[in-house]
C-alpha cells in the first residue's frame, strides 16, 4: 500500500506538474499525512524535490514539489540509410546531449556496430555512465521481427536482417542494464509529430515518410496502430500499375520504386536534368526550372495516389508529410490536393512535418518515457534489478 500511495503522488506530479502537499491530496483522495510520508520517501529515493515554497499568503507557505526527471536518462536512436541520429534525454524528454554519424555500413555487423557506438559517444557525451540510461529506442526501417530475433522488410540497410541480429543488438545495447525497444521509424515520427509536432491534437494521424524509402506511421486516438503483424503502414508494398523492372518478390515494393528518393533522380535525368539527388531536384524547383517542376508534379501525383488509397482506408485528420523528400510540403502539398480532390470525396489536411530531423528522435524519447519511469519506479522504490523488471525488452509497447 505504501508504495501504491507513493506511485499515485509520483503521477499526480508526473502528468499535472508541480503542486503542494494540499493540493496533492485533494487532486488524489489520499490524506495529507499519506501525502506527506509518500513525499518523504519519494524525496530519499530521488524521485521528487522540493522547488520552492507557495506564493505568500495568510498562515505558512506550503512547499512545492515537483517530479525529478533526472533520476534516470533515456536514449533514442534513428537508424537512416545514410546518418545515424542519437539523443538522450532525461525522464521528461528533455534532451541534454545530442550525436550523429554518416551510416557508411555495408553489413548488418559493421550496422550494428556503428548503432553502439553512436550511443557510446552520445552517453558519454551528456557526462553519464551506461548504466545511468534506463531505456534505450531504436528507430529502423522495417518491421522488429521478436520470434527470429531479426528486422524483416528492410532492403535499404544492407544485412539488416539477417536472422538474429535483433538478438544480437539488444544484447549490446542492455549490456549495462537500458531495457531496449525496438521500433519502426515511420511509427516514431508519427508519434514525434502528434506530441510536438504538425499532427498535435488531431485523432487519427497518418505519417507519411518519403526519403531513401517510403513509409507509414497511424496513430487512433493517439495510440499506435501497427496492424496484426506489425506491418501496418508498409506503403511501399501498395500496387503502383504494373510491377516495375527490377522488383523482385516486391523488394523494394512498387510504390517505393517509382516516388522515393531514386525514383526521382531517375525521373529529372529523364528531364535532362544533370543533378545527383533527389534534393537537388525540389531546389531546382522551387528556383523556378521548369524541368524540375514537371518532376516534382510527377512525384506529388504519385504520392497522391498513394495518400487517396490511405485515406480511403483510415479517414484520417490529417496528413503528414515527413522524411527527405515529405519535407518539401511547399512544393508538394497544393498539386496533391488538387489531385486528391478529383478522386476521392473527403480530402483531409495535407502538411509537412514540423519537427524535420527530429521527429523519430521525438517519437522514440515520447514513446520511452512512460516505460522509463516504470522501471526506475520500480528499481529505486520496489529493489528490483534492471534484469528482474518486468517487460519485452525486444520490441516498444503495444
Amino acid at each position: 500500500m505504501r508504495a501504491l500511495n507513493q506511485r499515485l503522488v509520483l503521477d499526480r506530479l508526473r502528468h499535472h506538474g508541480e503542486a503542494t502537499r494540499p493540493q496533492i491530496a485533494a487532486d488524489t483522495g489520499l490524506s495529507k499525512p499519506t501525502v506527506g510520508q509518500a513525499l518523504l520517501d519519494l524525496e530519499q529515493h530521488g524521485l521528487v524535490r522540493a522547488i520552492g515554497h507557495s506564493a505568500p499568503r495568510p498562515g505558512r507557505a506550503a512547499v512545492v514539489y515537483r517530479a525529478a526527471p533526472e533520476a534516470g536518462h533515456i536514449v533514442g536512436v534513428d537508424i537512416g540509410r545514410r546518418v545515424l541520429h542519437a539523443a538522450v534525454a532525461d525522464l521528461d524528454g528533455t534532451v541534454v546531449a545530442r550525436h550523429e554519424q554518416p551510416n557508411r555500413s555495408r553489413s548488418g555487423s559493421t550496422l550494428l556496430r556503428g548503432v553502439a557506438e553512436s550511443v557510446q559517444r552520445v552517453v558519454a557525451d551528456a557526462g553519464l555512465a551506461p548504466d545511468d540510461i534506463v531505456v534505450t529506442v531504436l528507430g529502423t526501417p522495417g518491421i522488429p521481427d521478436v520470434a527470429a530475433g531479426s528486422m524483416y522488410r528492410a532492403p535499404n540497410l544492407p544485412g539488416w536482417e539477417r536472422p538474429g541480429l535483433l538478438h544480437e543488438l539488444v544484447t549490446v545495447l542492455g549490456a549495462d542494464g537500458s531495457q531496449i525497444l525496438v521500433e519502426n521509424d515511420a511509427n516514431l515520427c508519427a508519434v514525434g509529430e502528434y506530441a510536438r509536432g504538425a499532427a498535435r491534437d488531431v485523432d487519427v494521424v497518418a505519417c507519411v515518410t518519403v526519403g531513401t524509402g517510403i513509409g507509414l506511421g497511424i496513430l487512433v486516438g493517439g495510440k499506435l496502430f501497427r496492424g496484426a503483424h506489425g506491418a501496418a503502414g508498409e506503403i511501399a508494398d501498395l500496387p503502383y500499375g504494373t510491377v516495375p523492372a527490377g522488383v523482385t518478390a516486391h523488394r523494394p515494393g512498387p510504390v517505393e520504386v517509382v516516388a522515393a528518393g531514386q525514383a526521382i533522380v531517375a525521373a529529372a535525368h529523364q528531364a535532362g536534368l544533370e543533378v545527383s539527388t533527389a534534393k537537388a531536384v525540389f531546389d531546382l524547383a522551387r528556383a523556378g526550372d521548369h524541368r524540375a517542376s514537371r518532376v516534382v508534379a510527377g512525384e506529388a501525383s504519385k504520392l497522391a495516389h498513394v495518400v487517396s488509397v490511405v485515406t480511403a482506408v483510415l479517414d484520417p485528420g490529417v496528413i503528414v508529410l515527413a522524411g527527405g523528400i515529405g519535407r518539401n510540403a511547399d512544393l508538394l502539398s497544393e498539386p496533391m490536393r488538387r489531385e486528391l480532390a478529383a478522386a476521392i470525396p473527403k480530402v483531409p489536411e495535407v502538411v509537412g512535418g514540423q519537427l524535420g530531423d527530429d521527429a523519430v528522435l521525438v517519437g522514440a524519447i515520447t514513446i520511452a518515457m512512460d516505460t522509463a519511469w516504470d522501471l526506475v519506479f520500480e528499481r529505486r522504490v520496489l529493489g528490483r534489478s534492471a534484469n528482474e523488471a518486468p517487460g519485452d525488452p525486444r520490441t516498444a509497447p503495444r
